[in-house]
């Protein structure tokens, strides 16, 4: 059973969690000291990507930091590095689902590889997950991404642009058919885009 840790608001499904979590804040920490100032949330997320397994978390942990510190020197992406990929108005930011994860939508028929490039395509993919995952309230730890494929087409393919999403995403298809009745399990109608039978209007990810 779940308990919560007063001291720092932490949710543990129970105590060998958190004395994991422990041990894989000692590893890190002796590792690389400014990982110190990672908290206790997001050591958890990594903890439970690897099944509790702290040697591999802690693997994960370093591999994601070095890869970020090269890819993002500056702590963020701007809008002003991801021109391109906004211009496309392709991705956008929407209310939150029934356990109050956000939810964003994006637009595979705005997608055109031949503007940006896989780069900038890359950069624009770290700025719309900053920006999901800042909303992500205390105890949650994901979100949902609507892949929107109406009217997609062969100027719209991008094997490595695919490639890079299926490495970070976890991606669902659902049938048109059964779209909005899906949706509706997650999602309520008072958060889900208008599109698709809610009632909020989109807006788009670099607004949100």
């Amino acid at each position: 059973m779940e308990f919560k840790d007063e001291e720092n608001g932490v949710m543990y499904k129970d105590e060998e969690e958190k004395k994991k979590l422990g041990h894989l804040r000692d590893i890190v920490e002796k590792q690389d000291p400014a990982c110190k100032d990672i908290d206790d949330l997001t050591l958890r997320r990594f903890l439970r990507a690897r099944d509790l397994d702290v040697d591999k978390a802690s693997a994960m942990l370093m591999k994601y930091l070095k890869w970020r510190r090269i890819f993002v020197p500056n702590g963020s992406i701007s809008a002003s590095e991801i021109t391109n990929q906004i211009a496309h108005n392709k991705m956008f930011m929407q209310g939150t689902d029934k356990k109050g994860c956000p939810v964003s939508v994006a637009f595979a028929a705005r997608h055109f590889p031949s503007k940006g490039g896989t780069d900038e395509l890359k950069r624009f993919m770290v700025f719309a997950l900053d920006k999901l995952c800042s909303r992500i309230p205390d105890g949650q730890e994901k979100f949902t991404i609507i892949a929107d494929f109406q009217e997609y087409g062969y100027s719209n393919t991008d094997v490595r642009g695919y490639v890079a999403a299926l490495s970070i995403l976890q991606i669902i298809f659902v049938e048109n058919k059964r779209l909005q009745k899906t949706l509706l399990e997650e999602i309520d109608e008072s958060q889900l885009p208008e599109i698709y039978g809610g009632k909020l209007q989109l807006v788009p990810i670099q607004d949100g």
